[in-house]
């Protein structure tokens, strides 16, 4: 029986899980686990939404309580929600692809744990978190799932899944929630022998024995830096996605880490153009005072470096206003 369902959602996906749970029995047999991505200081009223949508109950996860059937539950804001041995882990661990709660965090843990037993689903969201774990639910014997990129609000994260992933089903949210008890009902193979870096990884995720040097050993070394703290990012490669982890554990998927980088960039900018105009004003000021002073050879040299100053910061402003989009919301779900 595939008696663990996990699901995860962005933009767009508080009306993709209330299309999805309308459908859904009290009596599905299955435990559901959600997450949707929400700024950290968001309160959530996810349960009560998804309680009032469909006839399950659904709650905020507690740590280290047991998973039981015919219950969502449903990630705290700035928490990870994760499964380990038949309970449920809430942790605030490293953030995954830019965010806490992360998707491929739950899915991975549940594949590792629970196997064949899995159904991930990804349903409405932008760039490309949630792929990875499909993958891993994948490679452990159980089934993956996509909301139909035309009907989803935002349709970047079932694309994703996608071009990456081998989907066993592509449908609109209310043909999932029919679909799913079907699904749960399957008899399932015993588990796939998970491997080393694969574990690896999860035990880094879990925080087993309270480190995260796991991930140290997963991947190759790359060329570039975690935009989150600055680590050398190791390259791991998931069937045909490239994605990247650092040793404390931040990791990214290809289109999470090119906006982390470009937003890094952005305050890089504007840090940068703040510095040329306070040394313009500053040179400019010093003119001033050098002509008070009848230093005409300083005034100048001061007028010059003031001159040198502005010009740099239009070329950064024009920069910021041409070429940096600002890192925005929209994948802010609730």
């Amino acid at each position: 029986m595939r008696d663990i369902v996990v699901i995860g959602a962005s933009a767009g996906g508080i009306e993709a899980l209330g299309g999805l749970v309308r459908h859904l029995p009290a009596d599905l047999g299955a435990a559901v686990l959600v997450v949707l991505h929400l700024a950290p200081e968001h309160k959530s009223v996810l349960p009560r939404i998804l309680s009032s949508a469909g006839p399950m109950p659904a709650k905020h996860a507690h740590n280290g309580e047991a998973l039981v059937p015919n219950c969502i539950y449903v990630a705290r804001p700035d928490h990870h929600l994760l499964l380990h041995e038949s309970h449920i882990r809430v942790i605030r661990g490293p953030r995954e692809n830019g965010h806490r709660p992360a998707i491929d965090p739950l899915f991975r843990t549940a594949a590792y744990t629970y196997g064949p037993r899995v159904i991930g689903v990804v349903l409405s969201g932008a760039l490309d978190d949630g792929t990875a774990g499909l993958i891993a639910i994948k490679n452990q014997g159980g089934l993956a799932v996509v909301q139909d990129p035309n009907d989803a609000l935002v349709d970047g994260m079932p694309r994703s899944a996608l071009e990456n992933v081998e989907i066993d089903h592509v449908l609109p949210v209310a043909e999932l929630g029919k679909l799913l008890p079907e699904l749960v009902a399957e008899t399932v193979s015993e588990p796939a022998l998970a491997a080393h870096s694969a574990m690896l990884e999860v035990e880094s995720t879990l925080q087993v024995r309270g480190s995260t040097d796991g991930a140290l050993k997963v991947g190759d070394p790359s060329s570039l830096g975690c935009p989150e703290c600055g680590g050398v990012l190791n390259e791991v490669h998931d069937s045909a996605l490239l994605r990247f982890r650092c040793r404390v554990g931040h990791a990214f998927a290809p289109e999470s880490l090119y906006l982390e980088q470009r937003t890094a960039m952005e305050g890089a900018l504007w840090a940068a153009l703040r510095a040329l105009e306070e040394q313009a004003s500053l040179a400019r000021r010093m003119a001033i005072r050098a002509r008070e002073l009848r230093q005409v050879r300083s005034a100048t040299r001061f007028d010059e470096r003031a001159d040198a100053a502005e010009g740099q910061a239009r070329t950064v402003r024009d920069a910021l206003r041409l070429g940096v989009s600002p890192k925005h919301d929209g994948d802010r779900a609730e």
